[in-house]
Formats: structure tokens, sequence, C-alpha cells
């Protein structure tokens, strides 16, 4: 089997677009679609339902997506190996994160080690920071909360406070810190669903019954920060996340410690990769795994 057809195939497919796979690839659109088309000649297969400008995934292209993703991480992998000579001379390491406070410590102790790896970071929220893991667009996931799955493999790093933080104007903004009964009533700013700070402090406002405002739902730290700048509620954040700013306070919760963990991840079937290992290797070397 062609390596460049199937190279083709996943392009079009992680694109969903002829077009956008050629660019993808460096290809011109009709030698894409050349390629494409030849693997589904060779095996009397259709790959893809064209409809109009646009198209989808058949059956059999559906199940061949994650075995053409397979196969373009180990010719990754093999092609690292045998460009860096087993030196770790030179090679790309993408990383999948929540957000860029743990992830820039990491990548920097990584960078003391292995100066010569290309290092990349793509940001977004848990269910697609898990999703490019498992599609093999990103090699390492960092994220908060432990994911039970035997596919995955897991490595402890921190943990963290979860705390509350409020306009300096705001009155509970004069307490350093209050009960979550303190909190009845209160207008709140609360991330999207899947946020695991959100679902800490859900879980535990249930438990204590008490029911504060939902005054708005947001879904970026950043967005949610100039919310609490700007009055409109309280905000709730990891304590390794807050950022002082004279306008805004920061308040701890009072009983029982709330607190969010942050894990790293990789494939378990790749854990033995020596660009995964080595970027596990560094984070163990800097003495934050398991703590």
């Amino acid at each position: 089997m062609s390596t460049s057809r199937m190279r083709a195939f996943l392009a079009v497919a992680r694109h969903a677009s002829f077009s956008a796979g050629a660019r993808a690839l460096g290809l011109s659109q009709p030698t894409l679609t050349t390629q494409v088309q030849g693997l589904e000649r060779e095996n009397n297969v259709e790959l893809f339902h064209r409809r109009g400008r646009r198209i989808e995934l058949s059956d059999v292209g559906r199940q061949l997506l994650p075995i053409a993703q397979a196969m373009a991480a180990l010719d990754l992998e093999a092609h690292n190996l045998l460009r860096d000579s087993g030196r770790l001379d030179s090679g790309q390491l993408k990383l999948g994160a929540v957000g860029p406070f743990h992830v820039i410590e990491m990548v920097d102790s990584y960078h003391q080690l292995y100066p010569r790896i290309d290092v990349s970071i793509r940001v977004g929220n848990s269910a697609q920071v898990l999703a490019d893991l498992e599609n093999y667009t990103t090699d390492i996931a960092v994220l908060a909360g432990l994911h039970n799955d035997p596919a995955l493999c897991a490595v402890h790093y921190a943990r963290h406070a979860i705390v509350l933080f409020a306009h300096h104007k705001h009155p509970l903004a004069q307490h350093v810190s209050v009960p979550l009964q303190a909190l009845e009533g209160q207008p709140m700013l609360q991330r999207e669903r899947g946020s695991t700070t959100r679902s800490v402090m859900e879980r535990a406002l249930s438990e204590a019954g008490v029911e504060p405002r939902i005054a708005m739902e947001i879904g970026s730290r950043e967005a949610l920060r100039e919310a609490v700048v700007r009055g409109i509620g309280l905000g709730v954040v990891s304590e390794a996340e807050f950022i002082p700013d004279p306008r805004i306070r920061m308040i701890r919760i009072e009983g029982e410690p709330l607190f969010t963990e942050t894990y790293l991840y990789c494939l378990a079937e790749r854990r033995a990769s020596r660009l995964i290992s080595s970027f596990f290797d560094s984070v163990q070397r800097s003495g934050r795994t398991g703590k």
C-alpha cells in the first residue's frame, strides 16, 4: 500500500476538504485527488461521499481513519528515530494542554535537556485535548483530573487548591477566606461544561446545599478574569492559574480543601517512544511528579 496515498487520505479526512488537505501537504489539489482516487480504485472501495462541495467519510473510510492515524504516527516515529540516530538531537514533540500554566513550566525544563527538539503546544478544552491525543494530532496531553482509560498512560504532576476571586470592591473581597455558605445567592461565573474546576466546585456546592446565582458561562480563563475585573460576578480558578491584579482579590475557601490535579497523558501504546519518554523523564527529573 502506498504511504503517499494513505497520507493523502488522512489529510482529506482531517480537513474534510480536498483543497485544505492539499494545502496541508503542500500538494496541488489534482495531485491529492489522484492519490485518493488511486487508493479507492486499488481496493475497489469508496472512502468519501462527495455531496457538492462537501465531503463525508464513508463507512469504510471511518473504519480506515484510526488505522491511517496509527500508521502516520508510526511513520513519524520512524522518521524521527532515523533522523536523530537515537540521540534526540532533532525532532518534533507536540503537546496538548487546557492552559499554559503548567505546560510552559514543563517545556522550559525539557528545553534545558533537549534544546534541539522542536516543541509545539496546542491549547483547547479537555475534550479537544483528549481527542487530539487519541487522533495522534499530539504526542502528550497535560490535563486536570484523572481519566481512567486503559488506552492512556497517566503520570501525576501537581495538585493545587481551588480559590475564588472577586472585584476588589465586592463585599467578599474584604475577607481572606469564606465558607461555601457565603456564596448563597452570589453572582457566580463558571467555565463551560467539561471544565474540571467547574465540576469540583459544582459538586462541593451541591453537597453543602448552597445555590449561587449563575451570572454567566464563559469558555476561557482570560474572558472569565475580564468578567470578574468588570464586577460581573465571582470567579473560580486553580490557585496556580490566579494572576494577581490590583483590581481583583483572591479568596480562599474554608473547610475541606477543594483542589484540581494535573496529569501528563500519552497513549499507552506509545509510552516506549524515545521522544515521549524523554519528556516524561524530564518532568520526573524536575521533581514535580507525584506531589
